[in-house]
């Protein structure tokens, strides 16, 4: 039995994984608006609320969502204070995610200190990322010295939806090339080449890439002194503008897909611009990874988005017919595992993700080869 949390800056996530039956629904939940009025006081309190209402007594383990690792931490690893230290220098690489699960990992060794803790790292899977993929071409000593370059996030579900994938699709995974699009509040495309990233949307931090609920993605640089010099921002008000007030919300006021739809099904004018830079962004990244994949076998959906929104899933492969990526529409509405056509070229796949049940895996292998 491992317990599994994911502690954002005002959430912390929960769930007890049973590795001896994972399909199992075991006890779960979400402690929100930590911090905030009709909310708990903070992660300590979220998580005694947590453990009060578990059984800890079966818990052997636990493991902790971890947003970036830096360059440091390439794969899962127990927690201590030297690794907690690294993770708060780590702090500005991931300003919304870092803070809120470090602090969640220090309230839970605090209240469960006989059992190992494991940190998991969204940005782990990426470290086999090549050279070329993780290098921006920036002054190579200013990009050392403060460690600028792509990391990548959204690592912990792009391993077990390509591992998914594979299953479904009856083939080794080291025999596949495909490309993962999670869509959730946060986005992302991964190029994955036998089991491998090789290409990845999100960067230094989990701002670049996709359209995405509240952030913005792929924007000129230049846009944030343009706001300082314009618009009077400081760069912190700048940034904020890309964070929190971008992207879906920031071009239909929503940053929920389900929202928009409704919006763009009544014809409000907003929301049909933001479905359609959200797909037309999701498309050009097809197509870049097509091309850095060489050959390409599965897309693949997964997360919020990704595996119940079929008009996104329809119009970001819209017009892709001539390299063998089509949609079948009836499969599409009812949300098929394989949405493509039978003998097309690409299968298109949904996918659910598990980062839960992928960190309690991950866990699990770290206790054992540690001997715990």
């Amino acid at each position: 039995m491992i317990l599994v949390l994911n502690s954002g800056s005002s959430s912390v996530k929960f769930r007890v994984v049973d590795l001896s039956d994972p399909a199992a629904a075991g006890p779960h939940g979400v402690v929100e608006r930590i911090g905030e009025p009709g909310g708990v006081a903070d992660h300590t309190a979220a998580l005694g609320e947590i453990l009060g209402g578990l059984d800890t007594a079966g818990i052997v383990a636990v493991g902790h969502r971890v947003v970036h690792g830096g360059s440091t931490f390439t794969e899962p690893a127990l927690v201590d204070d030297a690794m907690l230290s690294v993770l708060r220098e780590l702090t500005p690489l991931a300003p919304l995610h870092n803070p809120g699960g470090i602090v969640g990992i220090e309230a839970a060794r605090a209240a469960l200190p006989g059992v190992p803790h494991v940190a998991v790292f969204d940005t782990a899977f990426h470290a086999s990322l090549p050279a070329e993929a993780r290098t921006y071409a920036l002054d190579r000593d200013l990009a050392r010295r403060f460690g600028i370059r792509r990391y990548g996030f959204h690592g912990t579900s792009c391993d077990i939806v390509s591992r998914r994938t594979a299953s479904l699709l009856g083939r080794p995974l080291a025999a596949l090339n495909m490309i993962v699009l999670h869509l959730g509040n946060g986005a992302s495309a991964t190029a994955i080449r036998g089991g491998r990233s090789v290409e990845t949307s999100m960067g230094l931090t989990p701002l670049e890439g996709l359209v995405m609920g509240t952030r913005s993605g792929d924007v000129d640089p230049a846009v944030l002194s343009y706001l300082h010099r314009a618009a009077g921002l400081s760069a912190a008000e700048a940034e904020d503008q890309l964070q929190r007030h971008g992207g879906l919300k920031g071009l239909s006021g929503a940053n929920d897909m389900r929202t928009v739809l409704a919006r763009r099904a009544s014809g409000d004018p907003d929301a049909s611009l933001a479905f359609d830079v959200y797909c037309h962004r999701i498309r050009k990244y097809v197509g870049a990874y097509h091309a850095v994949l060489g050959r390409l076998d599965a897309i693949t959906f997964t997360a919020g988005v990704g595996e119940h929104a079929a008009p996104v899933r329809a119009a970001a492969l819209d017009g892709l017919d001539i390299w063998g990526i089509t949609v079948d529409p009836a499969r599409n509405a009812a949300h098929a595992p394989i949405i493509s056509p039978d003998g097309a070229r690409v299968t298109v796949c949904v996918v659910p993700t598990d980062e839960e049940l992928a960190i309690a895996e991950q866990v699990r292998a770290v206790t054992a080869s540690d001997g715990l």
